[in-house]
């Protein structure tokens, strides 16, 4: 039996507003902290957990950006002769995703979403690589790479073998005693509140599913590890969107050729405008401003949120949604979905979640890219004390961030609230909530 396991276990969307009224996990993660997230989605989300950075440090922030000497898509071009009828159906577009990753070579996550295939020629995608492989990030190291550069034994999780195929591969490797730390990614709740919404008799089901996949995963590792140091947290949260706006009609009113004037992705929660004359710039920046549910971020406010770039790769001019509402039809989809994410971090529904059995979790744990530093405090920790045993009291100090690596925050007032809970049996957890 080895001392110490330092475990993390990464809900996708399990945010704070999903969580803070729900016995989830408190039997076994009393501790409960709200994280403030990261502007944009999960692909800026993921990998500022993953390095401690904000995107403008990481350069991975949206998928699509106007890029027509770089674009990848060349080889995709005649996919525009395929008729619409087809190609707007999710299916089809799921299976060329699939054919165009392959093809491409990429390793990272990969959709087409509702790009125009006329278009696509274009734009480039910038997530390539895995931020869940050492060297996956754009710019700069991640927590594999550290962890592959000290020599310390790691599990992380495969997208391709589905949640219990991850669960099942971690706990072959729990009872071989092989790893010091373990990084566990379950995405299903995301994709489940984007169909159904944040407060469907679905989501406290899909917790109950994932309490009883901890309690196993628990019981498997109380077997082969004396101390177990549980971290389940979350990259953000999920807001029902219940207002819709066309915002592609209202900018091809203004008279504008696209491509020739201007380029934009429309994501779901935001415009990205490049412009190529000073004419196209004003138009649209007078439209927008008079559209009353969204904003367009100054440079300061981008600069706060980590996510403004000098060059303007993401774009030149971003306009934010408010929270709840979505622009329909976008490049990320042609039809409405029933929540999503991609707010403002500041926004109720954008909160992140830390859920942990440690009581003495630093206060500076504040925001989503502070659990790399709490995942390296724990992994080396982890290996420490797997190397000497005995030695597995406490936690090691976390090392103070350098002033040059986060943006400007405001502050924000976190909910710590220890509680004493009863233990878990290695059987799993028992649900207190009705099955439905």
């Amino acid at each position: 039996m080895k001392p110490v396991l330092a475990l993390f276990v990464f809900i996708d969307a399990c945010g704070w507003q999903i969580i803070k009224d729900d016995p989830f996990v408190r039997n076994v993660a009393p501790y409960r902290r709200r994280l403030r997230s990261v502007f944009g989605y999960s692909s800026a989300c993921i990998p500022s957990i993953l390095s401690g950075r904000y995107p403008n440090e990481t350069r991975n922030w949206s998928y699509f950006v106007y890029d027509p000497t770089n674009s990848p898509f060349r080889s995709l071009r005649w996919l525009r002769w395929l008729p619409a009828a087809m190609t707007s159906r999710r299916r089809v577009r799921n299976v060329l995703s699939s054919w165009a990753k392959r093809k491409l070579k990429f390793k990272g996550y990969f959709d087409l979403y509702n790009m125009p295939f006329k278009e696509i020629a274009l734009y480039d995608f910038t997530e390539k690589k895995s931020p869940l492989k050492p060297g996956g990030m754009n710019c700069g190291p991640n927590i594999f790479d550290w962890l592959q550069q000290r020599s310390i034994p790691y599990h992380v999780s495969e997208p391709s073998r589905g949640e219990e195929g991850n669960l099942e591969a971690l706990m072959r490797d729990l009872e071989q005693e092989s790893i010091d730390f373990a990084f566990l990614y379950w995405p299903e709740l995301d994709g489940l509140m984007h169909r159904v919404g944040n407060d469907s008799s679905e989501v406290p089901k899909k917790l109950r599913n994932y309490e009883e996949r901890i309690g196993r995963l628990l019981g498997c590792a109380r077997e082969h590890y004396q101390d177990i140091r549980l971290y389940v947290f979350s990259d953000h949260g999920m807001a029902n969107c219940d207002q819709h706006i066309n915002l592609r009609a209202k900018i091809d009113a203004l008279g504008l050729k696209l491509h020739k004037d201007y380029a934009v992705v429309y994501d779901s929660t935001m415009a990205r405008f490049w412009f190529f004359n000073t004419a196209a710039r004003k138009k649209i920046t007078h439209c927008l401003r008079k559209v009353r549910c969204g904003q367009i971020l100054s440079d300061a406010e981008l600069t706060d949120l980590g996510t403004l770039f000098p060059d303007r790769y993401f774009g030149e001019l971003i306009f934010l949604m408010d929270e709840g509402t979505l622009i329909v039809p976008s490049h990320m989809g042609e039809r409405p979905i029933r929540a999503m994410h991609g707010y403002h971090p500041d926004a109720p529904h954008s909160y992140a979640s830390l859920l942990t059995n440690r009581p003495n979790v630093p206060a500076g744990i504040n925001a989503i890219p502070d659990m790399y530093r709490l995942m390296t405090v724990e992994a080396d920790a982890a290996h420490t004390a797997n190397r000497s045993p005995g030695a597995t009291d406490g936690m090691a100090p976390l090392a103070a961030r350098p002033p040059s690596a986060a943006p400007v925050q405001a502050s924000v007032a976190n909910t710590l609230e220890p509680q004493a809970m009863p233990a878990v049996s290695p059987a799993g957890i028992k649900s207190t909530a009705a099955p439905r």
